[in-house]
């Protein structure tokens, strides 16, 4: 079955980099798993709120300016977070990395380029980055966000 992104997910792009929102329409029409743009560009208001509430850890985020992407797996019309499903939308949008060679950051693995990874084992990729992660910084925990895509600074 081709997916594609309904109205929302469309309005969710406006005014994200051209490059991101290649990558996004691209993996749509070759995913397994349906997803939609839960987040594009943001406020900084809504930065600030999300910030607070201990969802995002920096008020300089990668949204601000567009450079940055919520994609949420749907089934049967209702957004699904569980790690299978999001492990499912990020080899599709490293596939579309490598494809279109534009260098993605994905929130699983903060430290490494997405289209650096083994698809087939992205779970071990996010255990080897926390392991990293704990190592480097004692006593404190990685945000595993793996709905998350960024553009790699600079592009």
């Amino acid at each position: 079955m081709t997916f594609f992104l309904g109205k929302t997910s469309e309005a969710h792009l406006l005014d994200v980099q051209p490059k991101l929102v290649c990558c996004v329409r691209y993996a749509i029409k070759r995913t397994p798993v349906d997803f939609g743009v839960h987040e594009g560009r943001r406020s900084l208001e809504r930065q600030k709120v999300l910030f607070a509430s201990g969802v995002s850890r920096t008020l300089d985020s990668e949204h601000l300016d567009g450079h940055a992407v919520d994609l949420v797996p749907y089934i049967e019309g209702r957004l699904q977070w569980q790690a299978p499903l999001c492990l499912a939308v990020a080899r599709v949008m490293l596939q579309a990395s490598r494809d279109l060679s534009v260098r993605l950051v994905w929130g699983g693995v903060w430290d490494r380029e997405l289209a650096s990874l083994d698809p087939d084992h992205l779970e071990e990729a996010i255990e080897a980055y926390g392991a990293r992660f704990r190592k480097a910084r004692p006593g404190k925990h990685p945000l595993i966000d793996m709905p998350h895509f960024q553009l790699v600074r600079g592009q």
